[in-house]
């Protein structure tokens, strides 16, 4: 064998066996807690800085359409590269397809939850922006994020009465039921028997319910209905999105929904700002690089939230909301927010941040380890 047959041979082991490892790969999803922490540290930091970008640019008097048409575009193509990346990881199977797979599954009822919550997310967005020359960075920052902490408030607080009320049922349960006891009484139950409200054999709620649920149920990451389906409205057998791909269908509707909008601003604005063009903005590349560099922290920050939330729960991961922290900063430092202001209003401004960053603390303390079957 003379070296050119041997340097072949060993080049064929040597891809086979990154086919072989590739295949042998399960779809990626964060699960630990510690993961979970740092994706929601750089998203704090990332969704706390693309406001001061777009706010520098708008001090500097750059048309917001310019700047958020700019900011749409790197925002969409973050979405882009972790679907085709992170969601494109490992094997695709029929209970976790990969992100190219599931663009072809009849999941539409999902995919429009999905594209509902990006469209929602552009309006509030844009909204955020004219704002920001209005009332300046930390207050609108403030407000927009204290409004979403008072819902996750009211959510979190409905949901731990309800994990409340199923320890005590846990609780109830009879010492003499063992492990093996309890799977003699949930024998013979089908998986879809504790879901349909048919001739259940387990009634719903009880201790020996959730026992057998927990068995029988891998904990799915979901950030909104996209994801978890709790109204039922995929076909029976068609896999709940993945976070990769209802991020991306939400990152879809968000794209679309901010150029439509900002294109017609160009030429109907709004607040009185002076008209443009299509021309106009392609011409214009004062302070583009810093608005499509907001708009990849955007991006990444929000997939980087998701991503977290899919490993430690979403109320954990709703520890981002303390962006003001980070906006507030860049307020200070780059637009001299808050100076030579009352001592009163800055032991208030103390108070806001002491107050924020025991949340985030709290928040990520909570975050919990899920385990993937």
């Amino acid at each position: 064998m003379d070296s050119k047959d041997f340097c072949a041979i060993s080049l064929w082991i040597t891809l086979n066996s990154e086919s072989n490892l590739c295949t042998d790969l399960e779809m990626y999803l964060l699960e630990s807690k510690a993961g979970a922490i740092v994706c929601m540290l750089l998203a704090l930091f990332f969704l706390g800085t693309w406001p001061a970008i777009l706010t520098l640019l708008e001090r500097r008097g750059r048309l917001p359409q310019h700047t958020y048409l700019d900011y749409s575009l790197t925002n969409f193509l973050a979405a882009l590269f972790i679907a085709f990346t992170v969601g494109q990881i490992g094997k695709s199977t029929p209970s976790e397809p990969n992100f190219l797979a599931q663009l072809a599954q009849d999941n539409w009822p999902s995919v429009l939850f999905a594209m509902g919550g990006g469209v929602v997310l552009s309006l509030g967005n844009l909204a955020s922006q004219y704002a920001f020359a209005f009332v300046g960075l930390s207050v609108t920052e403030v407000i927009t994020a204290s409004i979403t902490v008072v819902i996750v408030c009211l959510g979190s607080a409905v949901h731990s009465s309800n994990t409340a009320d199923n320890k005590v049922k846990l609780s109830n349960l009879s010492s003499d039921y063992n492990a093996g006891s309890v799977d003699s009484l949930t024998e013979g139950v089908k998986p879809m028997d504790l879901e349909s409200g048919g001739d259940e054999k387990i009634k719903a709620g009880t201790a020996v319910f959730l026992l057998d649920l927990e068995k029988r149920r891998a904990i799915k990451a979901a950030f909104n209905l996209a994801t978890n389906d709790q109204w039922h409205t995929l076909k029976e057998g068609v896999p709940h999105l993945t976070v990769y791909t209802a991020f991306f269908y939400f990152s879809v509707s968000c794209f679309v929904i901010a150029i439509i909008l900002n294109f017609i601003f160009l030429y109907h604005p709004v607040l009185n700002l002076p008209k443009s063009s299509l021309t106009a903005y392609l011409r214009d590349w004062d302070g583009r690089g810093w608005a499509l560099l907001a708009g990849l922290l955007c991006g990444f920050g929000n997939g980087l939230q998701f991503m977290g939330g899919q490993a430690a729960g979403y109320a954990a991961a709703d520890a981002v909301q303390a962006l003001p922290l980070v906006s507030t900063f860049w307020g200070i430092v780059l637009f001299g927010e808050y100076r030579k202001s009352s001592q009163r209003t800055y032991m208030l401004l103390g108070s806001m941040l002491f107050m924020f960053i025991v949340a985030v603390a709290v928040l990520m303390a909570s975050s919990g380890h899920r385990k993937y079957q």
